[in-house]
């Protein structure tokens, strides 16, 4: 092994010394809130799955507005953080509303391609964004996966207005239309990227959370 090896090795920080930055330690929240969203799904607790996807998103979106506010961040806590979220986003925006149609639908396997769609779409998704980044228009092409549940969490509002049949049929076309959409070449714009987008969500989020408490009530 090399001096020039030795000395990048030092240079190299602890793999969780990254969680004290601010930015991830609101990204781990929101993981969090997908964890019970996926949890809640599963054991039948939809509404209450429901605040769980919501809060993961604003979780989401509040690390970029505290990393972009933040100074002294390095470059590698940037791509840390960068690469953080992806994984991320591919558990809270494509395995949680995969799992979620699944657990509606008693787990039949005639919804696997469903979920497999949805699954597939987010990961080409994120994966073409990480080669790409945003468009010369600094707009994404394709739906952002966030949207997927910021829209969702809207539509299942239905759930309790016509059939469970005809409800899961609704999810599914809608999860499916925005997982086509993600993978579209429409130019979207970065909503996450201005604050007083985040402060709405915010609002959404309490407002939705506020909703889905009364019912689970």
């Amino acid at each position: 092994m090399t001096t020039d090896n030795l000395q990048v090795q030092e240079r190299q920080p602890a793999i969780i010394s990254y969680v004290k930055d601010l930015p991830n330690i609101c990204s781990l929240s929101g993981l969090f809130c997908t964890i019970l969203a996926i949890y809640f799904s599963i054991t039948g607790v939809y509404y209450a799955a429901m605040i769980g996807m919501i809060w993961a998103v604003a979780f989401d979106w509040a690390d970029g507005l505290i990393a972009r506010k933040m100074k002294g961040r390095t470059g590698s806590d940037r791509i840390f953080g960068g690469q953080l979220d992806l994984v991320i986003d591919i558990i809270s925006y494509g395995v949680t509303p995969a799992i979620l149609i699944l657990s509606f639908g008693s787990f039949d396997p005639i919804l696997l391609p469903v979920a497999f769609f949805l699954l597939a779409a987010g990961a080409i998704r994120l994966s073409y964004f990480s080669t790409f980044g945003l468009s010369d228009s600094a707009k994404y092409t394709g739906l952002a996966l966030d949207n997927n549940s910021i829209i969702l969490v809207l539509i299942f509002l239905l759930e309790s207005v016509v059939s469970a049949e005809t409800f899961l049929v609704i999810l599914s076309v809608s999860a499916l239309l925005l997982a086509a959409l993600n993978v579209s070449q429409i130019k979207t714009p970065k909503l996450s990227g201005n604050p007083r987008n985040v402060y709405l969500l915010a609002f959404y989020t309490l407002g939705i959370t506020a909703v889905y408490t009364w019912k689970l009530l």
